[in-house]
């Protein structure tokens, strides 16, 4: 939803798109685990019974926003999975603040979501890739921006509410200090009570400067710049190429081929056209082009190996990724102090 705010004058009734998208999350508010039909286990196939959740009852209120999934009716998915995740009403309030809040609903939404964070982003949860539990550089990050975002929209209407906001992303941004490791030169994804993470060096933390809004920083740019050697060298597709190459999302990925990802790929042009790094953006956006067959269709993946696409065919993800990518790159080549301006190909 928030890659559509970017190419919302090509698209007929965008926002009435985005209304729905708030009156559809305002409705999952409603929805409670403890009201589900009490055979709702039996009902389901008997070969699918090994894939339900355990039960529905605790799924009501806070829990909700956690959820990591839902059908596509609003109602809750009785599927076992990987819950909860805090980023999720953090991106929300990021993106109804960056469509601006026009109606009760919005500001309903916004305000619900900002509560939920308050409380929420320093309790371990889920990563975005759905498999470990931790505080996460990514769901921190996001979250601070929504509460440093929204407290700047509520300090004139709300000062309560905005002071809390403000306090709780200052403590945040604290956290997310510790997140740089100096021997290493990048910034660790995640903090786990079990230990350390084979998967610290991880794309996520350059989608998390690319969400949030986050500045360049040299820790960040030392992070890509880690993530561009391990890929480079690790995939048989990057080898013996100059330039830019396919990016994924942390060593020793088993899902699928365990990239390339599109959404990777165009997460680091994106963090480059933000840096005000054309040349670099370019190349990454040029890796994405090679593997991109003529339809413009874009897969998850793109095999590691043949350069094939794989995983789940045409992910909104990877589209919203070319999206964002490709407003960066024109917020750069726009800037009259760019000297490449004039002669950068659109």
């Amino acid at each position: 939803m928030d890659a559509l705010r970017l190419v919302q004058d090509m698209v007929p009734d965008a926002r009435q798109h985005f209304r729905d998208f708030v009156r559809f999350s305002l409705d999952l508010m409603a929805q409670d685990g403890r009201r589900a039909p009490q055979d709702w286990r039996a009902r389901a196939e008997t070969e699918f019974a090994r894939f339900l959740r355990k039960d529905l009852q605790a799924i009501s209120g806070d829990a909700i926003f956690a959820e990591t999934r839902v059908n596509p009716d609003g109602t809750l998915d009785i599927i076992d999975w990987p819950r909860p995740q805090h980023d999720g009403p953090a991106l929300r309030a990021l993106t109804v603040l960056r469509w601006g809040v026009e109606n009760a609903d919005e500001e309903t939404l916004l305000r619900a979501d900002l509560d939920f964070v308050l409380g929420h982003a320093r309790k371990p949860c889920f990563d975005i890739w759905e498999e470990e539990v931790g505080l996460h550089y990514y769901t921190l990050r996001v979250c601070e921006a929504a509460l440093k975002e929204g407290g700047l929209r509520l300090e004139d209407r709300d000062a309560s509410l905005a002071g809390r906001c403000f306090t709780e992303a200052s403590i945040l941004a604290r956290l997310l200090d510790d997140y740089w490791l100096p021997e290493e030169q990048y910034i660790r994804s995640r903090i786990l009570a079990t230990g350390r993470s084979a998967k610290e060096l991880d794309i996520s933390v350059i989608l998390a400067a690319n969400h949030a809004g986050e500045p360049r920083r040299m820790p960040l740019v030392a992070t890509l710049d880690k993530l561009a050697a391990l890929f480079g060298s690790a995939y048989p597709i990057n080898r013996d190429r100059s330039g830019a190459p396919a990016m994924g999302r942390y060593a020793g990925d088993m899902y699928y081929s365990g990239g390339a990802y599109y959404f990777s790929t165009l997460a680091a042009a994106e963090f480059c056209y933000r840096s005000a790094d054309l040349t670099r953006g370019d190349g990454f956006l040029e890796t994405v082009r090679r593997f991109t067959p003529a339809g413009g269709d874009l897969s998850e993946q793109f095999d590691q190996n043949s350069g094939t696409q794989t995983s789940a065919k045409n992910l909104a993800w990877s589209h919203a990724a070319f999206l964002s990518c490709a407003a960066a790159r024109q917020a750069l080549v726009a800037q009259p102090c760019n000297p490449t301006a004039s002669s950068a190909p659109h």
